[in-house]
């Protein structure tokens, strides 16, 4: 996800600001605040509430609803964890409560007695050269990755998006799902078992593009929210 550029204010370019700054200048109802935060953290935020609801719509759904919640109760952040994890907990629990009126009960301990392999087509890498059927290839093998994420039980599919997909700490995927940092380990661990060997051999780094939040998307989801907080885009 880029990052806002050349928005000027007194102090220098918003994009460039830290985290407490930008919380700071969004206090003072500054927009360009508003935008930098959310152009900053949109994808990981989008692909942890894609790995609980595993819909593309009502993820981007919760992203703003999620915003909106911490936006307007943004006084209450007091720094004690960092402003994505702070962010990630308050998405979270927005995808959780949007799963509860889906099902009857949400009991993410019932899943993990519901272990099951994931689905893993085989697609072969092509050569490297900048062709449509090179292009082609790769847009299906995000796909698979995908596809076989998805797959995954719910208690393991989280922990890979945050930790594999979005390269988050053990540390900070412990604190924003309230669980021990050992569990996450455990928890990662069976899910490279059930995905990560089959897809490392084929894919690679190309991991880093799954679950895209950019261009349209991401405007959009910027947009939508700003206009809600009545500001400026």
């Amino acid at each position: 996800m880029r990052q806002v550029q050349g928005h000027q204010r007194a102090g220098g370019p918003v994009g460039t600001l830290d985290d407490i700054e930008l919380v700071q200048r969004a206090l003072a109802r500054d927009g360009n605040a508003f935008r930098t935060i959310m152009q900053r953290y949109n994808r990981r935020l989008y692909r942890i509430a894609r790995s609980i609801l595993r819909n593309d719509s009502e993820a981007e759904d919760v992203v703003q609803e999620a915003y909106m919640h911490a936006f307007t109760r943004l006084d209450s952040f007091r720094g004690d964890s960092s402003l994505p994890t702070w962010l990630a907990r308050i998405t979270i629990n927005e995808a959780l409560g949007r799963l509860r009126t889906q099902r009857s009960t949400v009991d993410i301990v019932t899943f993990e007695a519901r272990m099951t392999a994931a689905e893993i087509i085989q697609f072969p890498l092509t050569s490297k050269s900048d062709d449509p059927e090179r292009t082609m290839a790769q847009r299906q093998i995000l796909q698979l990755v995908e596809q076989a994420t998805d797959n995954l039980p719910e208690v393991y599919r989280i922990v890979f998006i945050t930790r594999v997909i979005e390269g988050m700490s053990v540390e900070d995927t412990a604190e924003i799902l309230g669980i021990r940092p050992e569990t996450v380990k455990t928890r990662l661990h069976r899910a490279r078992r059930l995905l990560r060997e089959q897809l490392d051999n084929q894919i690679g780094p190309v991991l880093m593009d799954a679950f895209p939040f950019a261009g349209q998307r991401c405007e959009r989801t910027t947009v939508a929210v700003l206009d809600r907080l009545g500001l400026p885009r």
